[in-house]
């Protein structure tokens, strides 16, 4: 059963569901991501070697049998990677939806968001999931406007700590930070504090 499906063929609305049943259909579409994501970077890792097997190949016959087997690893990979997209954007709306349901009492004070949802609404997200043009950056965007859930307002799905790691990525592009074994201690570090600071505040 598809997401939307589980979601509107429960009898349910979104606002009724338990935390358990938004956060065991989270998990799901996680480790699906996961596994997309893992089956991607294998299949670039096949693609590469394919392409040493065919520069090193003096035969044109197997030369092309190589070519038309990372054509067909690249089809696999772009396949995939719609896929992800697809799971990525799902993976956004539950997890949207369990964080506004974890913090019911605190949005009822600032006026109740949880009915924001509504089936146009749903249709709405249906069509953007499977639109391959837009990614999952721009579906968070989208999706936070209609719940009305500020990037600032503490139920972004990017962490302090994961913030820190981006940080330490993007230094690392720039050029701030060249060596891995470096930038991964300082993002350990970083993702710790901001740990030991939640649990000192909590």
């Amino acid at each position: 059963m598809g997401l939307f499906d589980w979601l509107t063929k429960r009898g349910k609305a979104l606002s009724q569901m338990t935390r358990q049943e938004l956060r065991r259909q989270e998990l799901l579409l996680d480790r699906e991501r996961q596994q997309l994501h893992k089956k991607i970077q294998d299949a670039a890792g096949k693609k590469q070697e394919i392409f040493q097997r065919g520069r090193e190949e003096k035969s044109p016959e197997v030369r092309r049998m190589l070519a038309q087997e990372f054509d067909l690893k690249t089809t696999e990979q772009l396949m995939m990677g719609r896929q992800l997209n697809i799971r990525s954007k799902e993976y956004l709306t539950v997890s949207r939806m369990r964080m506004l349901r974890e913090n019911a009492d605190r949005a009822k004070s600032r006026g109740s968001r949880l009915g924001l949802i509504s089936e146009k609404d749903l249709i709405a997200l249906e069509k953007m999931i499977a639109n391959d043009s837009i990614t999952s950056e721009m579906y968070q965007e989208r999706l936070d406007d209609m719940l009305q859930v500020s990037a600032t307002d503490g139920e972004s799905i990017l962490t302090p700590g994961s913030k820190q790691v981006l940080d330490v990525w993007e230094q690392m592009d720039t050029g701030l930070i060249s060596d891995e074994g470096q930038a991964f201690d300082e993002a350990e570090r970083r993702v710790r504090e901001r740990h030991q600071q939640a649990e000192g505040a909590s």
